[in-house]
């Protein structure tokens, strides 16, 4: 596999059709994130582009891992917060092709989403993942503390409910 290389995106329409197939494909295999399946393209790229016009007005970052020409993977970093929680982030919205998982994808894209949080004075980060299938291991391994678990907080894409655990982590500090 060739070099991986993390950047924020930009709204174009080539990312924005290429950000809508991973998010169809994550759903499809059963990723929780926060869509149903069937996921239709077209709401999957109408989300991206607001994601992508929300990260243009600064209220958030949507990264890439790009091999190649090829977007493979993303996260994005929520920084829009009221005023008495300037200090912390949100981690949101992590995917991997099914090409790509297990070859160090979502962990490089952590790792740049955490740089930048740090580099825009962050010190607190938060997120979640779903109990079935979700990302706990990956979480816990580069050092976000499990906080608790709702059980029955959302729906699976593919029908039947888990629940959601929350992680935090210190940063920048």
């Amino acid at each position: 596999m060739a070099q991986i290389e993390i950047r924020p995106l930009v709204a174009s329409v080539d990312v924005v059709g290429m950000l809508g197939d991973i998010l169809v494909e994550t759903v499809a295999h059963g990723g929780s994130v926060s869509f149903m399946h069937p996921m239709p393209v077209e709401a999957a790229r109408a989300f991206w582009s607001g994601s992508l016009a929300a990260a243009g007005r600064g209220e958030r970052v949507v990264f890439g891992a790009w091999d190649g020409a090829s977007l493979v993977g993303t996260v994005t970093l929520l920084l829009d917060f009221p005023p008495n929680q300037p200090h912390r982030a949100e981690i949101a919205k992590m995917m991997t092709r099914v090409s790509h998982r297990g070859r160090g994808v979502a962990r490089a894209l952590l790792i740049e989403a955490e740089r930048l949080a740090v580099a825009c004075g962050r010190t607190h980060l938060m997120l979640d993942t779903a109990t079935d299938d979700g990302a706990s291991g990956l979480y816990e391994k580069i050092g976000f503390t499990f906080a608790g678990e709702i059980p029955d907080f959302a729906l699976k894409p593919h029908g039947g409910l888990t629940g959601t655990k929350f992680y935090w982590k210190r940063i920048g500090r």
